[in-house]
């Protein structure tokens, strides 16, 4: 999501999965601009987008598998072949059948099973053949399927249905700003689902566009947000303004929103946030990606971010990550 930043987590994954294929992961973090440790381990608790495309790049590249190997080959361009005959399907509906026979040709390509029910398109994507405890090959399988839907399509697929076949991480919060909807965590099975009525939405992409997506893999997967709609995503578009130098408060932003104060609150407990954490959230980010960038004093960054001392700034910076600014300079 353009402007946020992706919970450390991922990148532990990611080394866990470097280190299980013999990879120097230490110096892949270093080259990716990601703090370690003095064993070589990462030490921060949030990371950027393009450290997170940056490492994955890295991980395509040495183990040639655009799954690292978690699970049949899917060799490096399986996705930019499957994709190339999606692209000329006409509507949504002959998309999701493109993916699914080549689901059953490729054994790099997880099988799909579409449904229609009542209203509602099911999309099951089977992750059975993932050697993946970590959960991180199916993560990716299910962000990667809903972007592509909607980039094809040119609009967000709002979703109705997120099931996810693991327990909910320290992080669940995440989840809804990737995909729109809080899951459903311990689920029989990695699904989502969508009005049928997308179904007939006809195709927007030509060959010229998929070139340029291609290329952006998989900086789109981590830095596109994802036609996000849902209230914090609308609070949080109004509350971005203040990092310019002021900050609306609850009562501007219910009136922009065309909402009284105390329903937005409610929608907002209902998404597991409220104005305080998005607030908070947008902070925290953009002093990750400051201190990511290292072009600012931490003098500097606190009195942009509206602190009036840096040790204040240096209280905050603790309390949204646990780690202290020279864990991310």
């Amino acid at each position: 999501m353009s402007g946020s930043t992706l919970p450390g987590d991922i990148v532990r994954r990611l080394v866990r999965i470097g280190e299980q294929r013999g990879l120097d992961v230490a110096s892949m973090l270093r080259r990716t601009g990601i703090p370690v440790d003095g064993s070589g381990r990462p030490l921060t608790t949030r990371t950027t987008p393009t450290q997170v495309a940056e490492l994955t790049q890295e991980l395509w590249i040495l183990t040639g598998d655009e799954l690292f190997g978690l699970g049949p080959a899917a060799p490096r361009g399986l996705f930019q072949l499957v994709m190339r005959s999606v692209i000329h399907a006409p509507d949504l509906q002959a998309a999701l059948q493109r993916l699914t026979e080549a689901g059953k040709v490729h054994p790099g390509m997880p099988g799909l099973a579409v449904s229609v029910d009542g209203g509602t398109v099911h999309v099951e994507i089977d992750i059975s053949r993932l050697d993946d405890p970590d959960h991180l090959g199916a993560e990716l399988l299910a962000t990667l399927m809903h972007r592509v839907l909607g980039w094809l399509v040119g609009r967000r697929i709002g979703l109705q249905d997120l099931r996810l076949p693991w327990p909910a991480p320290e992080y669940a919060a995440d989840y809804e700003r990737v995909f729109g909807r809080h899951p459903d965590f311990d689920a029989d099975r990695l699904s989502f689902a969508f009005d049928e009525r997308l179904l007939s939405l006809p195709l927007v992409r030509d060959e010229d566009e998929l070139a340029d997506y291609l290329r952006d893999q998989p900086n789109v997967w981590f830095t596109t947000r994802d036609y996000g709609s849902s209230t914090a995503d609308h609070v949080r578009r109004v509350l971005e303004r203040g990092l310019r130098g002021h900050w609306p408060s609850p009562d501007t932003i219910a009136a922009q929103l065309n909402v009284s104060t105390q329903h937005l609150r409610r929608l907002l407990h209902g998404e597991h946030t409220s104005i305080g954490q998005i607030k908070e959230d947008i902070l925290r980010d953009a002093a990750i990606a400051s201190l990511a960038r290292g072009e600012e004093s931490i003098v500097a960054l606190a009195r942009r971010l509206g602190f009036s001392e840096a040790s204040a700034f240096r209280r905050a910076f603790r309390r949204w990550t646990g780690q202290p600014l020279s864990a991310y300079r």
